[in-house]
């Protein structure tokens, strides 16, 4: 069976402005199924859990619920906006993906990116864990499957 990079980046948002939900879904939903790539967990306590605690939500639902439902991306921010207590105002959202985009990976992460990549560490080298996830991502999807 093949297994599948998550290539959503955590800087994409759904209609709800909630950036990295739609790669938490797609990972989730791959992880149900076992398509997964083994190098990526379904939930893992960097942005997945920081994704989560933002919003107000608990862990084994969200994965439950992808797992039982197989939601559509909508259906899963449906269910989401049905949650109670759940935190979708604009504060909380706004708040949620400043820390987003405001993550930094540590030195040594950077780097091994950034040289896996072949690129330079240097002045114009993203620094934001966004940006090399995302470099990250296509690296192993490349080397998967483009080679």
């Amino acid at each position: 069976m093949a297994t599948f990079i998550p290539l959503i980046s955590s800087g994409t948002a759904g209609p709800l402005g909630v950036l990295h939900l739609p790669r938490l879904w797609l990972k989730v939903s791959l992880e149900a199924r076992g398509k997964l790539d083994s190098r990526y967990p379904g939930v893992g306590q960097g942005y997945d859990q920081m994704t989560i605690d933002a919003l107000g939500l608990k862990t084994d639902a969200v994965v439950a619920f992808i797992k039982d439902q197989k939601p559509t991306y909508p259906q899963f921010e449906a269910w989401i906006k049905a949650q109670p207590g759940v935190k979708l105002d604009a504060a909380s959202v706004q708040k949620h993906n400043a820390a987003v985009l405001g993550y930094i990976h540590d030195d040594e992460t950077r780097k091994g990116i950034l040289a896996n990549n072949g690129l330079p560490d240097d002045a114009n080298a993203p620094k934001d864990a966004v940006h090399l996830n995302d470099l990250d991502s296509w690296q192993e999807f490349h080397d998967a499957e483009l080679k």
